[in-house]
């Protein structure tokens, strides 16, 4: 059986106690990258093989993985932060394991997305995730679906295009509500709220970030919070 084992965006408090028994119960954990795991086992006294599996394992290592799995071994698939298959390629293990009878079970828990979204304070219904943005080909039709999306669109996007993004977006999109969300859970962890005009000079170009674009135009009334920072 394998696992799909969600883990802390950021806080290491963050994790289940189903997720911490899965951990500890199966054969071996495969791991976007080895020495982050690590960490969070050692924090939790859990001592496990931990096998590397990302977009870059060849085939036949994968093979190897699927044969041990097929041989009766139980093992759990993390990534380094977050819901695995998330904007992540542990969804092209999960395929193979799915192609190859394996049974996949989530151990669901922490994602970028849904933490931002339950901040966000619009409507969530229904919205778009456009995952992460292309850095250069077909990089302008990319922003010009998001702004023309029909329901709120979520996007990730690194510390070195948060800006030149946002700015790309500002013609396209006018005065509409905007969130970002930096370092969901961790220490300097800041919501930004406003037009992209307001907050671009606010934003502090380190750690990771999520973006929200509303289908509204910010009201100007300050009934809603421009900016809110926890210190966790």
């Amino acid at each position: 059986m394998l696992y799909s084992v969600a883990t802390p965006i950021g806080n290491r408090e963050d994790i289940t106690l189903r997720a911490l028994r899965i951990l500890r119960e199966v054969d071996f954990i495969l791991c976007e990258d080895t020495r982050v795991t690590h960490k969070l086992l050692g924090m939790y006294d859990i001592k496990k093989e931990c096998v590397s599996c990302h977009h870059h394992s060849s085939s036949q290592k994968i093979e190897m993985i699927i044969e041990r799995l097929k041989n009766g071994e139980h093992a759990a698939l993390v990534t380094d932060a977050g819901t695995p298959g998330i904007s992540d390629p542990g969804n092209i293990f999960v395929h193979h394991a799915i192609m190859a009878g394996i049974e996949v079970v989530s151990v669901p828990g922490p994602s970028a997305l849904s933490a931002a979204l339950s901040v966000a304070g619009i409507g969530t219904d229904r919205f778009v995730f456009w995952g992460f943005i292309p850095h250069k080909k077909g990089r302008k039709t990319f922003l010009a679906n998001i702004a023309e999306s029909s329901y709120p669109a979520v996007f990730y996007e690194s510390c070195h295009r948060i800006k030149k993004t946002l700015n790309e977006l500002k013609p396209l999109i006018g005065d509409r509500h905007v969130i970002v969300c930096r370092e969901l859970t961790k220490m300097f962890e800041t919501v930004y709220r406003g037009t992209i005009e307001e907050i671009v000079p606010n934003i502090v170009e380190k750690g990771e970030f999520v973006v929200i674009l509303a289908l509204f135009s910010y009201s100007g009334d300050g009934a809603t919070p421009r900016l809110h920072c926890t210190i966790l």
